[in-house]
């Protein structure tokens, strides 16, 4: 009768589980696919509501075993009276533990890219514009370049009139001695790089070329007041004006021969050492025309080889001199020295 109990109970239990039907728990999911496909979201919230009531929460109330093993429980940082020593800590001002801080940058900085002068957009403008201003001045001042240059090595009769220039052709005869002026700002300020660095007390390097430009723009007018007002004291007006065309004139072609140092210094990287060369050798040629100039304005009809010494020292030697070494003073006071 045992047997035949635990048997028939079996079976039971076997034909119970079949037959029950397993109810799977309700989830909104299901209430949602209850209804039809253009229910609106208000409908679906509403259908979910109302087959899900919001329970009472309780809260535990175990005790916080989330301590050291032989230590008290934890404090609440929000506690005011807490301890400052219990609110501190290595990682206290980690921004990994404050989203509300500003987290920076993570992770090794990369070598930062060197400075270039080719990759320069300042100096690459500034290049852009002289080469612009270089041949508008050229055009406009073609017919005075000519003429000088095919009587620049005649020389001209007393009683000769010569054509004046216009208004036009001084005016851009003076943007070619800027022009001149920008390309040796422009080279002393690659050689101060070279020489000196490119550490100064000065916000910006541009700053340093326009320090270097005033101060050329300034010793080129200094230099043909100079030789404005000696020349017409000694020599008289008209030689005085003659000399002054020869020098516009010289100027323009020292501007001119310049352009393409400053060019094969900026994107072809030529050598300090062959720059200074090219420099030094477009300055003697300068210095030849110019002392032609002046012995066949001034001291053709002398044979006194002594004057034309002094006038040319005195009123060219010196004050390039005193311009270079002026030029040198700005640059170790401006630099850092460490």
């Amino acid at each position: 009768m045992i047997q035949q109990d635990s048997i028939a109970h079996e079976t039971i239990a076997v034909q119970g589980d079949s037959a029950v039907p397993q109810h799977k728990p309700l989830t909104p999911a299901m209430v949602i696919s209850w209804l039809p496909r253009n229910a609106t979201p208000a409908q679906q919230d509403s259908a979910i509501q109302s087959r899900f009531k919001a329970s009472e929460i309780r809260w535990s109330q175990r005790p916080d075993t989330l301590h050291l093993p032989g230590h008290d429980k934890g404090h609440n940082m929000l506690d005011v009276q807490l301890p400052q020593y219990y609110k501190e800590g290595f990682f206290s001002k980690d921004t990994l533990f404050h989203p509300e801080l500003p987290g920076g940058r993570y992770g090794v900085a990369g070598d930062p890219v060197p400075y270039t002068i080719h990759n320069d957009n300042i100096i690459t403008s500034l290049l852009l514009v002289c080469f612009v201003l270089t041949l508008i001045s050229l055009s406009n001042t073609s017919h005075f370049i000519i003429s000088q240059a095919k009587k620049f090595f005649y020389t001209p009769h007393e009683g000769s009139t010569e054509v004046a220039e216009t208004a036009n052709e001084m005016r851009f005869l003076v943007s070619l001695i800027i022009l001149d002026s920008i390309m040796i700002a422009l080279l002393y300020y690659f050689y101060s790089l070279h020489t000196y660095g490119d550490t100064y007390v000065l916000k910006s390097q541009y700053y340093l070329i326009v320090i270097y430009l005033a101060m050329t723009v300034a010793y080129f007018i200094l230099r043909f007041l100079t030789y404005s007002i000696v020349n017409t004291v000694f020599f008289g007006s008209k030689k005085s004006g003659q000399f002054a065309k020869a020098l516009l004139f010289i100027s323009s072609l020292e501007a001119t021969m310049l352009f393409p140092l400053v060019v094969l210094s900026v994107y072809f990287e030529l050598s300090i050492k062959n720059a200074i060369i090219y420099f030094t050798t477009v300055l003697v040629i300068v210095k030849i025309l110019t002392i032609y100039k002046c012995f066949t304005i001034f001291f053709r009809q002398k044979v006194f080889k002594l004057q034309i010494i002094l006038y040319f020292c005195s009123l060219e030697i010196v004050p390039l001199l005193a311009f270079w070494g002026v030029l040198e003073t700005t640059a170790n006071s401006l630099k850092i020295n460490f």
